[in-house]
């Protein structure tokens, strides 16, 4: 009994050691091989996918704020959708994701899905020809094989040795139980002992998780790092149980896209190939083809003959083999803590690279030659990038335009961010022809160049004149259906700026186009309100005497038998108006005197539409005091009225705007003077002015310093040699009648001889010397209205009137900027003054070829079509299209004053001063394209007044010449010539150079565009 009881225990024993010896074999085992984890994660991998289907969709998650996530635009993806169909784009199609996969990413895994190493912005022609293409990061292995074994090696060793063995083709690449365990471990022992080192477990697949997908690429808690892991391991299983391609993949992946801190003037560094460059100035082919040709026992292979000859060479090439691994092994040891490694020098890291170079030849990962070779060799880090290669910009205007339009879109400034984008976009741009346009205007650059094209002669460039100091610019827009398409915009600058689109240029008189537009209009409306009349109505009607264009028009209707808008624009075209320079003009607060360009209009009286053809100044001057009038008197807040009625509350809050406006100008002159000047310099300034006068010095004093006592007085005037035995008795006297509170500002100003608002001013900045002008203009709100207490007073009407008049003016302005905004006018304020209507208020080419797309377009605005269509994050669960959906074409102008314009613009051609292009395109049956536009000279010019008026000094600031055009029904746009100081001056071209430099260049350029026509958005 009791033999069977000792056999039963035994044999229980024997089964419990089996059991445990099976748990241990298949733990061990299982630690080994991951072969249950790779078929449950195999198995829930299943399904994992997406695919793009037409128009949106709800079936997709896009990525949290992880760096890898935000850096390629994805997680920024449902902003950038918004705001996208805000501007006329519709998703036209959007990747669905797969129920597995929606479900994972609803748990908060990382969606499963081959990643891209590299990314970045492509940008391509309306052919879908290439324009741009940016690469994030720009030097990586292309696969696996590329990558020399030494680097491999290298990073295993010092990351994850276990991670390409092959003989475990099921492993888990998520999880080293050796690692972490030793980490788990060194977690337990620091609560222990705080300064004990507690190195990380994860491995190279978690890492990649975590600095591409954790928020700001770290590891926040347990949670984060287990979810790093399950993602891991789910991409790891993804095609299926056998992981070692993957695996091969983890470490190509990480090796091209680990972070590596940021450097001065590269950026966000990723990956070992741009950590290379960035950090080492370091070539990264070059260096590849170092590390794999290093062979330490290729001598025995070389006859002994050679022997010696092979020693020098492979010495030499040993070390520069020892530099390259160096370099590209700091690195790998420097990723565990970039910023501290890379921002702040290397002698720790070097001190640790040397260290593991000892250790890694110890180990037989690198030969002891190696070793030797590399541990003397210096980390110099660099700690400034230059730029790899100087960009020409001349060459890539086509994507400066489109990126600048796309930064627009998705409100994202720096072309830094834009360019990292997994985004590609088709653009309107036809690459051929701006290929062609850009190399025409660049070859105008040289005097052969320019001489070919015609450039010199009279009015062009001079005998001597040197053409590479000159900018040349131009844009072509064609028109489609339902779009306006941009299809060129070039300039000839070696620079970023665009300035077509990015200048406040004084372009002259295409400004003229712009008043008659207006005018056009004006009478249009009248056509509209009155034409319904009868003579004896029309006659009823309440026309104030001070607005001419409100009597001829009812004039003209009360006689007129045909009362159609089309016959009343072109009679309104035919008022005539003397060209005559000898008459001044009152406008912008001040008298001047204009002249014309051609001395022989001087004498003529010419119609609206022969001023236009010929771009007679004073026509145009005269046009423009017409319509300021009309604004003034013409509307309902007649302007007649105020003048009349002195008794009308109106005028007091014109006085008070007057008084307001000149205190902001007056002000906005003196600050220059004081800002940034200490108590003393303030003082001094403002004395250097001041004679030395008791009851001027005291009036100053008191204006600086309002609360100043007697003996602050006496010390003041006692500064003065001449003043410094000045009688108690007189600083007292001056007191009592200077001090404070006994002047007001106006008179403490004339007292001492400054302007009150400058003497205000500089006391303010006396006890606040870095206040902003704004901060002065916020303060002095009441000094500026008691300044101009003397122009309120009700005895000074005739002054009153010329202020109100002033005012009027000023309103009647921003009526005119308003309508000239309505049809594109780029800024929000014009020049008070009639010269606006000559070019004084400037423009910009992009703009004025904007309006001329309304004409040709019949009086309709089109929306601009720079993008046609958008794709983001291409091959990925997030991709997403979308396509320019554009808004209904808007009415701004009447049909028939668009047809009017036309037709006068055609004259410009045809008989005016663009004339050189009348009959140069020709159809295939030999008859004349139309073609019209308006010419433009401006000359700009820093001038210094001194008393009287009197002209100090005159400057040219910049020159430039312009020819907004149409052509056909189709094409529109601008040609630009446009010179700078300190070249400005030298050149005395017109508006002819950019007619002439058209009338050469459209022949060449008009077959490529219709030969190979790019398909039209929305056609």
């Amino acid at each position: 009994m009791a033999r069977q009881h000792h056999i039963r225990k035994l044999l229980i024993a024997s089964i419990t050691i089996a059991i445990l010896a099976s748990a241990v074999y298949w733990v061990a085992d299982e630690l080994q091989t991951s072969r249950l984890q790779a078929m449950f994660y195999t198995r829930l991998a299943r399904g994992l996918g997406f695919e793009v289907a037409a128009g949106p969709t709800g079936d997709i998650r896009f990525p949290g704020a992880g760096p890898y996530d935000k850096r390629l635009g994805y997680q920024q993806l449902p902003g950038f959708i918004e705001r996208l169909t805000q501007q006329g784009f519709a998703v036209s199609a959007q990747a669905r994701m797969s129920p597995r996969l929606l479900e994972l990413s609803g748990h908060g895994i990382f969606p499963t899905y081959p990643e891209k190493d590299q990314a970045g912005l492509e940008l391509l022609d309306c052919r879908r020809q290439p324009l741009f293409k940016a690469r994030v990061p720009r030097r990586v292995y292309q696969n696996f094989e590329a990558v020399p074994p030494l680097l491999v090696d290298a990073l295993l060793f010092i990351e994850n040795r276990g991670l390409l063995d092959a003989r475990y083709p099921m492993r888990n690449p998520a999880v080293d139980w050796d690692r972490l365990s030793k980490a788990a471990f060194d977690r337990a022992w620091r609560q222990l002992d705080p300064g004990h080192a507690s190195p990380g477990g994860s491995t190279l697949a978690t890492q990649m998780e975590k600095f591409r997908h954790s928020p700001g690429g770290y590891t926040e808690s347990v949670g984060e790092k287990l979810r790093q892991m399950t993602s891991a391991a789910f991409r790891a299983y993804a095609d299926g149980e056998e992981t070692l391609p993957r695996r091969r993949q983890i470490v190509l992946s990480y090796l091209n896209t680990v972070p590596l801190a940021a450097q001065i003037g590269f950026g966000e560094v990723n990956g070992l190939g741009d950590g290379l460059w960035a950090w080492y100035g370091r070539d990264f082919a070059d260096l590849n083809e170092l590390l794999t040709t290093i062979d330490p026992d290729r001598e025995a292979a070389i006859p002994l003959a050679g022997r010696r000859r092979a020693f020098a060479f492979k010495e030499a090439l040993i070390f520069q083999q020892a530099q390259a691994y160096k370099q590209a092994l700091s690195l790998m040891i420097a990723q565990r803590r970039p910023a501290h490694y890379l921002a702040n020098g290397a002698p720790g890291l070097a001190a640790l690279t040397d260290s593991y170079l000892r250790v890694m030849a110890d180990a037989g990962v690198i030969s002891p030659l190696l070793r030797d070779a590399a541990l003397p060799m210096p980390l110099r880090l660099r700690t400034l990038v230059s730029a790899e290669h100087p960009d020409w910009f001349v060459e890539r205007k086509a994507a400066s335009a489109l990126r600048g339009r796309l930064a627009l879109l998705l409100d994202t400034p720096l072309a830094y961010d834009l360019d990292r984008f997994d985004l590609l976009a088709r653009g309107s741009i036809d690459g051929q022809a701006q290929q062609l346009a850009t190399g025409w205007l660049r070859g105008l650059g040289e005097a052969a160049g320019a001489r070919a094209a015609g450039l010199y002669g009279f009015h062009l460039l001079g005998r001597g004149d040197d053409p590479g100091k000159l900018k040349f610019s131009f844009t072509l827009v064609e028109r489609g259906d339902k779009t306006n398409l941009l299809r060129v915009q070039t300039d000839s600058g070696d620079q970023a700026f665009d300035i077509n689109e990015g200048a406040r240029l004084d372009l002259g008189s295409t400004a003229k186009l712009r008043t008659l537009v207006t005018y056009l209009e004006v009478v249009a409306e009248f056509h509209a309100g009155w034409s319904g009349l009868n003579p004896e109505a029309l006659a009823m009607l309440p026309v104030d005497n001070a607005d001419p264009l409100a009597r001829w028009a009812r004039d003209y209707l009360s006689k007129t038998s045909d009362r159609g808008l089309a016959a009343m624009l072109d009679a309104a075209m035919q008022r005539s108006y003397s060209a005559s320079p000898a008459e001044a003009f009152f406008t912008g607060g001040g008298l001047h005197r204009f002249e014309n360009f051609d001395p022989q209009d001087n004498h003529r009286v010419l119609s609206v539409r022969e001023a236009l053809a010929r771009s007679v100044n004073l026509v145009f001057i005269r046009l423009m005091r017409d319509l300021v009038h009309h604004y003034m008197f013409g509307t309902p807040r007649s302007g007649s009225k105020l003048l009349e009625d002195q008794a009308d509350p109106a005028r007091q809050a014109l006085l008070e705007r007057f008084a307001d406006k000149e205190g902001r100008e007056f002000l906005t002159r003196f600050y220059p003077k004081y800002k940034h000047q200490s108590a003393r310099q303030v003082e001094q300034l403002l004395l250097r002015d001041v004679g030395v006068s008791p009851a001027r010095l005291a009036s100053v004093l008191f204006g600086l310093e309002p609360d100043a006592g007697m003996d602050r007085l006496a010390a003041f005037l006692g500064q003065q040699p001449a003043l410094a035995n000045l009688s108690a008795r007189s600083v007292r006297d001056l007191y009592d009648k200077y001090g404070p509170g006994r002047l007001s500002l106006s008179d403490r100003g004339y007292v001492a001889g400054v302007h009150p608002l400058e003497l205000w001013l500089a006391g303010f900045l006396r006890a606040q010397p870095d206040a902003s002008l704004a901060s002065a203009f916020a303060a002095s709100q009441d000094q500026r209205q008691a300044v101009y207490g003397w122009l309120f007073k009700t005895s000074n009407k005739s002054g009153q009137d010329v202020r109100i008049r002033a005012m009027l003016e000023l309103d009647a302005f921003a009526d005119i900027q308003r309508a000239w905004k309505r049809l594109g006018y780029p800024f929000e304020s014009l020049t008070p003054s009639y010269a606006s209507a000559i070019g004084a208020s400037g423009d910009r080419p992009a703009a004025l070829a904007e309006l001329m797309g309304i004409v040709v377009n019949q009086g309709l605005r089109l929306p601009q079509a720079k993008i046609e269509s958008i794709e983001f994050a291409r091959d990925t669960p997030f991709e997403t299209h979308l396509a320019y959906r554009p808004a209904p074409a808007q009415r701004v102008l009447p049909e028939e004053v668009a047809a009017t314009l036309r037709r006068a613009l055609v004259d410009v051609v045809q008989t005016g001063t663009a004339r050189r292009l009348n009959g140069v395109l020709l159809r295939p049956d030999g008859s004349p394209v139309e073609i019209g536009g308006k010419t433009g000279t401006g000359d700009h010019r820093f001038d210094v007044f001194g008393a009287g008026a009197r002209l100090v000094s005159s400057r040219v600031v910049n020159r430039s010449a312009t020819f907004v055009f149409l052509i056909g029904d189709r094409y529109f746009g601008t040609a630009m010539v446009y010179a700078h100081e300190p070249f400005a001056a030298r050149y005395k071209f017109t508006s002819a150079l950019p007619v002439q430099l058209l009338k050469s260049l459209m022949p060449v350029l008009m077959p490529l565009l219709e030969q190979g026509r790019c398909s039209r958005a929305g056609d």
